[in-house]
């Protein structure tokens, strides 16, 4: 039987161009930060940036598809409690390395990437690579993607406190009004605009990245402008940087000996695995430009690092996974094909997009490769 490939070029190193683009536009806020009316300027369009972006993710999001999913409830609800139950518990225990590893802005940003949701396309892609149950990956990156939306903004006020605005009258009504609303009227209008949408959903696309650039660069002036990278030194984000590999290290071990525990087979596991063990950076950049302000910049900075570092991890594991004697031996086409492991760095091209986004170019070319 044929297969389309997914694999295009050699690549171990998952870097694409809106990663580079992010670290291009972090360098532009440090060099050139904005400031004054600038400032305000660019203020007001991140905010407007943040209420169409969750518009998109509302308008993409079919609710009959998640309903549908819900027939794998055992796995959503595995998914969901390492994304949100097991992921938070450790981020709270990152209080005991402050301030002798981590300073406190950046222990808050580090439980903030703790908080956020999965993500969508990676999760489907790698689940794909390794042969595994690639539509419950589907519907768990949609279900985790969709609960955020409301519990990621509840969990961080929380959980953090005075370090995200505390849980306030003005702080829920900020949330509701940047964030709720208009997913909400996303999901309302749906039925109106999802054709359209479908349809020129790449020029989207270009939007969703664009508008989540602007949200980068308006939280990293205000910290430029702030002062409050001074604060950073080398040897703090080197510590920053083993703490999240630990992080990582602990729940890709829990997602996959967790789900054997609990009796799922090798395919569910490894969408469990995929799905319960990264973390959307689409999704958490506007949030945290609503829960932080003027801290925003540190507070995504951990988000930023962890999803580089779980694209990376994750693409070597699939590829593994991928030659694994038990996955080969049901899909026989595959075996011996070193070259149809995929492509890791396939799996974070359409990320930017991922909250609500399954129907998005990165879902074909997973899909394909359990055909």
């Amino acid at each position: 039987m044929s297969r389309r490939r997914i694999l295009t070029l050699p690549s171990w190193l998952p870097v694409d161009a809106y990663i580079l683009a992010l670290i291009g536009t972090v360098v532009l806020a440090a060099l050139l930060p904005a400031r004054g009316t600038a400032a305000e300027v660019a203020g007001g369009a991140s905010t407007a940036a943040v209420a169409l972006l969750f518009f998109l993710y509302g308008a993409r999001l079919s609710t009959a598809e998640a309903v549908d999913g819900l027939k794998h409830w055992r796995l959503h609800l595995t998914v969901l409690a390492c994304t949100f139950v097991a992921f938070p518990l450790l981020g709270l225990a990152s209080k005991g390395l402050v301030p002798y590893v981590l300073t406190p802005e950046l222990q808050a940003g580090f439980l903030f990437l703790c908080l956020v949701p999965s993500t969508i396309q990676s999760s489907i892609a790698f689940t794909s690579i390794a042969r595994g149950n690639v539509p419950a990956a589907i519907c768990a990156g949609s279900f985790s993607s969709l609960t955020g939306i409301f519990l990621t903004p509840l969990l961080a006020a929380l959980l953090l406190g005075s370090a995200a605005g505390g849980f306030s009258a003005d702080s829920l009504l900020k949330i509701v009004l940047q964030l709720l609303v208009p997913f909400l009227a996303g999901q309302f209008l749906r039925r109106w605009v999802g054709g359209f949408l479908t349809r020129h959903k790449k020029v989207l696309g270009l939007v969703d990245r664009g508008s989540i650039l602007l949200v980068v660069y308006t939280a990293f002036s205000q910290g430029m402008v702030a002062g409050i990278w001074s604060r950073v030194t080398p040897a703090r984000l080197g510590a920053l940087l083993v703490a999240e590999a630990v992080l990582l290290a602990l729940m890709l071990a829990l997602t996959w000996y967790g789900a054997r525990r609990l009796g799922f087979d090798r395919e569910d596991r490894i969408a469990i695995q995929f799905a319960g063990s990264k973390k959307s950076l689409a999704a958490g950049l506007p949030m945290a430009s609503v829960l932080f302000g003027a801290h925003a910049s540190l507070a995504v900075l951990p988000l930023m690092l962890f999803h580089q570092m779980q694209l990376m991890v994750c693409a070597v594991i699939a590829k593994r996974r991928s030659r694994d004697p038990e996955g080969a031996a049901k899909d026989p086409a595959d075996a011996g094909d070193p070259a149809d492991a995929g492509d890791p760095a396939d799996a974070g091209v359409a990320e930017a997009g991922d909250p609500a986004d399954s129907g998005s170019a990165a879902v074909p070319r997973a899909a394909a490769s359990s055909t």
